[in-house]
């Protein structure tokens, strides 16, 4: 039975930067996690973070793969440099699913770690754009799928068929 890692904020635990969760009432994932699959993970706590924290994200016109590379910050509200926390708590998440055989993942959208369609645009404003988070990022160069949570019907759909 294939395994799947997920954002722990997507199960209820209280992770997120505001100290919250933005649990899912996904069926799927109820099911999923009776059965045993679920893997849930938070990159930031991870990488050292606190919880509650302030919010950070990518800086202003770059994205997951220029962090990754280097070339670009994550920064929180109060312009503190946190790249070296996001780029540890990536790679502990890779390690946790590599070590369950992770070959997808549920991961919470909008978040400089996690976002796997779009991330916060830099600003604090609310503003999104395309892209990643550096969590996403990482696992997608390793092979492992990455789906939002509002693709878990999706997903659920494609495990079925196997």
């Amino acid at each position: 039975m294939d395994k799947i890692l997920i954002s722990a904020c997507l199960t209820g635990d209280p992770v997120r930067y505001d100290g919250g969760a933005k649990t899912s009432a996904n069926p799927h994932l109820a099911r999923w996690q009776a059965e045993g699959r679920l893997i849930p993970f938070c990159p930031e706590v991870a990488g050292g973070l606190h919880t509650p924290r302030l919010p950070a994200e990518i800086e202003v016109g770059t994205n997951a793969k220029q962090v990754l590379a280097g070339e670009a910050r994550i920064l929180d509200s109060a312009g503190g440099d946190v790249t070296r926390a996001f780029l540890d708590g990536a790679r502990a998440t890779l390690a946790l699913a590599q070590q369950h055989g992770c070959r997808q993942a549920v991961l919470t959208d909008g978040s400089p770690s996690c976002g796997t369609s779009y991330i916060y645009a830099g600003r604090f404003d609310g503003n999104h754009k395309a892209g990643t988070g550096v969590t996403a990022a990482v696992l997608q160069r390793h092979g492992i799928r990455v789906w939002s949570e509002v693709q878990i019907d999706e997903l659920a759909a494609l495990l079925d068929r196997k």
